[in-house]
């Protein structure tokens, strides 16, 4: 996440709507009611300090009708961009129609709608079985109820989960995040989980022969967890992409030793790295999912358990929400699964990936030139760049001011992370990829010292 200052005017690009002079954005950036009335809680707005007010597709403009390029996508919440025009008409019509929209979990047309579509076009082609839980609106609630029925099912109480891993902010999910500033927000012990290495973690070794060995140890001092939790790509941790092999030998020992495997895809499913779930190239099918953010299309909030049927052992209301019914996120997410009647979206992913990793290759090897280490990875629509010093920040600041929205990742926010809609178009993301390779190029220019990091 980008925590940053921005104090220069470096924009280069033209812009397709009026724009005003720095002086004037500058001066709207912080108007006094946030500062005087919102928690200093706040994040994303102290690295992107324009007053938005309306957005549509990879675009958001701010108060003063100045355009920026989204590649922030709401953190993996705009998978499909701001406002999809068919989505925005299906919410239109359902709120016009006074359709239901707060229902705790009784039924409605809308959740049956949804159920039936999300069955038909994305488990049912795909031979999977899972039954579907909505656990609350967010995703920390998918984890939540995914870690508790795990240690319901297997009378365990410790979870497995990765180094650098993002799970969520609420106590369950914050006890199996890696990030130390996350963690002491807490204020209480974060207990009942076990890290173990994410794939590359520990140089030269194989991690899940560490992994395996400490299981299978009665010595080893770890007890047997209930779940292990991973993301296949960790997003928040620094775009980590766990290697398709590995995620396989990760599921076998598991199953081995009877440990549930729960897959966080909130973040990089729906689509994020092609396929609907980020997990199915890797040929494994988890037994629990989680799912939210671009669940809803909309970004309305919504999120989904995908369990096994032989672990519904939830007595009826023993894990509860008042917003898991939230019929106007089911409106959108069931029109939002058009996009997956084909293959139509997913190899849009795969042509946008291309240009995006070529692009990210050139930044790399212009930071290199500078002399400065640096690393681009990532799979599909989901890529970072990872740099040695505070360079990722100061080329997310520089984008900005240019007109473009990049925010960084990694226990240090060392990593430039690219999180563009799905369905940006391809002028809009070339257009992108230039801010931010110019950018880069002025940064870079003006940080000699940056050699010797």
């Amino acid at each position: 996440m980008t925590i940053s200052t921005v104090d220069t005017d470096t924009r280069t690009h033209s812009e397709s709507e009026p724009s005003t002079s720095h002086a004037d954005t500058t001066a709207s950036r912080t108007p006094e009611v946030f500062e005087r009335y919102e928690s200093e809680v706040r994040g994303y707005c102290r690295s992107f300090p324009a007053v938005f007010q309306r957005a549509r597709g990879a675009s958001l403009w701010d108060e003063n009708g100045r355009r920026y390029i989204d590649f922030f996508a709401g953190a993996g919440a705009l998978n499909y961009g701001h406002n999809d025009p068919r989505l925005k008409e299906a919410l239109l019509d359902y709120l016009a129609a006074d359709g239901v929209v707060h229902s705790l979990d009784f039924f409605t047309v809308a959740k049956q709608r949804f159920l039936e579509t999300f069955q038909d076009v994305v488990l049912k082609p795909r031979g999977m079985g899972y039954k579907m839980q909505f656990p609350g609106p967010t995703g920390t609630n998918a984890v939540e109820a995914a870690i508790k029925l795990a240690r319901k099912v297997t009378g365990r109480s410790k979870v497995m989960s990765f180094t650098n891993g993002f799970h969520g902010m609420t106590l369950g999910s914050l006890a199996l995040t890696g990030s130390e500033a996350s963690r002491k927000g807490a204020g209480v012990s974060l207990q009942d989980a076990v890290r173990m290495p994410f794939d590359g973690y520990l140089e030269g070794g194989d991690t899940i022969d560490f992994i395996a060995t400490m299981l299978e140890d009665a010595s080893s001092g770890v007890d047997l967890p209930a779940a292990a939790i991973v993301e296949t790509i960790q997003a928040e941790g620094g775009v980590n992409v766990a290697r398709f092999e590995w995620l396989r030998r990760l599921a076998e020992v598991l199953a081995r030793h009877d440990v549930l495997l729960i897959v966080d895809d909130i973040q990089v499913g729906c689509g994020r790295t092609g396929p609907f779930f980020s997990f199915e190239e890797a040929g494994i099918e988890p037994d629990i999912v989680c799912l939210s953010k671009s669940l809803s299309g909309f970004g309305l909030p919504l999120a989904l358990v995908l369990l096994r049927p032989e672990l519904d052992v939830w007595k009826p209301g023993e894990h509860n929400g008042t917003f898991r019914g939230h019929n106007p996120a089911f409106v959108t997410a069931t029109v939002a699964l058009d996009f997956w009647r084909d293959d139509a979206l997913s190899r849009r992913v795969a042509a946008s990936a291309e240009k995006v990793e070529a692009s990210f290759g050139r930044l790399a090897e212009q930071a290199r030139d500078a002399g400065v280490q640096a690393t681009s990875r990532g799979r599909g629509m989901i890529r970072g760049l990872e740099l040695t010093s505070d360079l990722a920040a100061s080329i997310s600041a520089a984008a900005f001011e240019r007109g473009l929205i990049l925010e960084t990742a990694g226990a240090e926010d060392q990593v430039l992370k690219f999180l563009a809609p799905l369905t940006i178009d391809e002028g809009e993301l070339t257009e992108g990829l230039e801010i931010l390779e110019h950018s880069a190029e002025a940064v870079l220019a003006a940080a000699p010292e940056s050699a010797d990091a």
